[in-house]
């Protein structure tokens, strides 16, 4: 635990009170510390790494304390990098400092138990014991006894929060002062862009920060779980974060809660993506009509139908997640950028040690709904496990099926070497 560096004034209590007006154990901000290092991350707008706060970890966290206690924190600008998206679009991420990420881990870590229990049961987005796979799960039973559904996608919705709205929200659910004070200090901190320049936001909250999602949350549980429950209590929905799948009976149904949530959207201050949001017919009977969509994406996992075994082994159509198309793609940009083919130094043995965390991640993740799905995506993977030999070895180099072969003889001698292998083989895998 760390302590405090200077010494403690002679003072009554009231002074004390005046000096520290908001009681926060500094065992809080040990615990944030300790969740903010094992999340990493990268630096924000001061260069500071997690290695360079623990080398003075204790003056930095007396500090944050001190002025978190005091009502004194400022939080610092945070830092606008972009990612590429699956559609080849950049996605705006704001990255706090090292030191704010505690900041705001110390709020997190005291709101969150609070506010979790009184959030819908359908939202799963950035919950304790909740998960993507949870949602698709429930996605999938109610596409089962539905034959409509509504994906909405949310025009720019980290950027787009109303900020009145949003602390309106906060004052409902809590009475703590400083959390309150210090989310309002965190929604109007500035942006430095990656020109240089900064910005002053007059909405939004950085998706990156670590109090982001619990806002984004917090907002949505209003301005839409809420308002479900109170209008159309009786129609199922999923929400992962700004990630919404409504059910509808009816073509009639879906057409009227799509017009009815766009208005509802538009006085929260946020737009439906007109493009991107649709209505999307369920029914494995539906025959191809390009007027009507028969599939849509959710978390990854594309909805449509699909060949199923009944457990009396019958086969019959229904209606299923299993990986997209988008998610396939990504994979395989990925697995270009490791170069596999290039690296001729390396033994089969070594390349499994280096690729095996990546992959068992997409197995776990994309093979859970529908795995065969996913035969393709690993089928390339194999592929460039056999250019590699190719490269590697002279006798394999000018022959595709001998080294084909040589693979083949890899994969029967050492069948747990790649966790592909394992997940593709029935009887290794039960």
């Amino acid at each position: 635990m760390f302590k405090a560096t200077t010494k403690k004034k002679e003072t009554g209590m009231t002074d004390l009170n005046k000096a520290k007006p908001f009681e926060i154990p500094k065992e809080l901000v040990w615990k944030a510390w300790q969740a903010v290092k094992a999340n990493r991350g990268v630096a924000g707008v001061d260069e500071q790494t997690i290695e360079d706060f623990e080398s003075e970890r204790n003056k930095g966290l007396y500090k944050i304390w001190n002025r978190m206690s005091s009502g004194s924190y400022m939080p610092p600008a945070v830092k606008r990098v972009e990612i590429a998206k699956s559609d080849g679009k950049l996605r705006p991420l704001g990255i706090p400092t090292v030191s704010d990420r505690i900041a705001q881990m110390v709020v997190k870590s005291v709101l969150e138990p609070e506010w979790d229990p009184r959030f819908h049961p359908s939202s799963f987005g950035y919950r304790p014991r909740k998960s993507a796979h949870d949602a698709v799960r429930q996605a999938r039973a109610n596409c089962w006894e539905h034959s409509w559904v509504v994906d909405l996608d949310i025009k720019g919705f980290f950027d787009n929060l109303d900020h009145d709205l949003l602390m309106k929200a906060v004052r409902h659910m809590t009475d703590n002062p400083w959390a309150i004070l210090y989310i309002e200090r965190w929604l109007k901190a500035g942006i430095v862009l990656p020109d240089g320049t900064c910005k002053l936001p007059q909405r939004g909250t950085p998706q990156g920060g670590v109090i982001s999602p619990l806002l984004a949350n917090l907002f949505l549980h209003f301005v839409f779980d809420k308002w479900m429950t109170k209008h159309y209590a009786s129609v199922p929905f999923e929400r992962y974060a700004d990630d919404i799948i409504v059910h509808c009976r009816t073509q009639a149904q879906a057409d009227m809660l799509h017009k009815a949530i766009e208005q509802r959207m538009a006085e929260c201050g946020l737009s439906l993506h007109p493009e991107k949001t649709k209505r999307v017919c369920c029914d494995p009977r539906m025959k191809a009509n390009a007027d009507v969509p028969t599939e849509f994406d959710f978390l990854g996992f594309t909805f449509r139908k699909r060949a199923a075994r009944k457990a009396d082994g019958k086969m019959f159509t229904g209606f299923s997640p299993g990986i997209s198309n988008k998610a396939k793609k990504a994979i395989v940009r990925e697995m270009r950028d490791w170069q596999v083919h290039k690296l001729t130094t390396r033994s089969i043995g070594e390349l499994s040690k280096l690729f095996n965390a990546q992959i068992r991640g997409w197995v776990n993740y994309y093979g859970a709904f529908y795995k065969s799905a996913m035969s393709g995506i690993l089928r390339v993977l194999d592929l460039r496990l056999i250019n590699w030999a190719r490269a590697k070895y002279r006798k394999q180099s000018d022959h595709f099926m001998r080294a084909v072969k040589w693979l083949d003889n890899v994969k029967q001698r050492y069948p747990k070497l790649f966790v592909h292998w394992v997940f593709t083989s029935p009887k290794l895998a039960e």
